[in-house]
């Protein structure tokens, strides 16, 4: 009997480790090999986080990556209690067209940009025939965090719509009925209820945003952000080990927020319970 659970749960994991260590554990092997073959060896890590353009790239994703997960959760933290505690004619509709972005690639999402804000898009077009100068945003920083606004509240909404409609609303009205305002009773008790929804959600709208480069491509021509960099050092420079250097740094980031975020939702979780 023991033999048989044992090559049962040899055949469940096996396809599981096989693609783990196909798509992750030789990629990120490989990675590590071509960063020590440069002329630097190891040394390529000390060069990547000690060059001044890129630690300024770094900063740049980073800031715009973590500006881009506060007001994104702002908004869907909004928006998704909202309509996961309120019926009205049109919500299925509104929640589809919230969501609807999903589906589009990140080259697309750029273009879109552009076409609102770019030399000739509506926001141009309107500045100048009201102030005789056109406002262009898209190939800014502005622009690439609309860009990554616009693809980052539908992953966040559903997640959060999902939180607040486990949320148990009794909590609210014993806060009520004890006299606290609207605003106590939010910031005490719904708040709190959200985070560990907020933190999850958050985490993959860092990551995500940290790694993002369809629209990053469109949209960055006077910026550089750590994706379009490596990218760079890759295809034009031909400077391979920085290049793997340079993923391996935002590998590390991203899996340091996302373990974080973990471990900060589970405490939470389990200090609520």
């Amino acid at each position: 009997m023991e033999n048989r659970n044992t090559l049962l749960l040899t055949a469940m994991f096996t396809p599981a480790l096989v693609v783990f260590t196909a798509f992750f554990l030789l990629p990120l092997a490989r990675l590590a090999v071509e960063s020590s073959l440069g002329p630097s060896g190891v040394g390529i890590y000390i060069a990547a986080i000690t060059t001044p353009r890129y630690l300024e790239t770094l900063g740049y994703t980073v800031f715009l990556s973590a500006s881009v997960t506060l007001v994104t959760l702002v908004v869907s933290g909004v928006s998704g209690v909202f309509l996961a505690r309120n019926e009205f004619r049109g919500r299925s509709l509104l929640v589809s067209l919230l969501t609807f972005p999903l589906a589009f690639p990140g080259v697309v999402v750029g273009f879109m940009i552009i076409l609102l804000a770019g030399r000739q898009g509506l926001i141009g077009d309107i500045t100048g025939c009201l102030f005789g100068a056109k406002v262009v945003l898209a190939y800014s920083m502005t622009g690439l965090f609309l860009g990554y606004l616009y693809f980052s509240i539908p992953r966040t909404i559903t997640t959060l719509m999902a939180s607040a409609e486990k949320l148990d609303r009794s909590l609210e009205e014993a806060a009520r009925s004890l006299g606290a305002s609207p605003w106590r009773v939010t910031r005490d008790v719904l708040i709190p209820a959200l985070v560990p929804g907020l933190i999850s959600s958050g985490a993959i709208c860092f990551a995500t945003s940290m790694g993002a480069f369809g629209t990053a491509f469109t949209l960055a021509t006077h910026i550089d952000v750590l994706p379009i960099v490596i990218y760079t050092e890759f295809t034009l420079m031909a400077n391979i080990a920085m290049a793997a250097a340079l993923s391996i740094f935002l590998g590390a980031i991203t899996w340091a927020a996302l373990s974080v975020a973990r471990a900060v939702a589970g405490n939470t979780v389990a200090a609520a319970g």
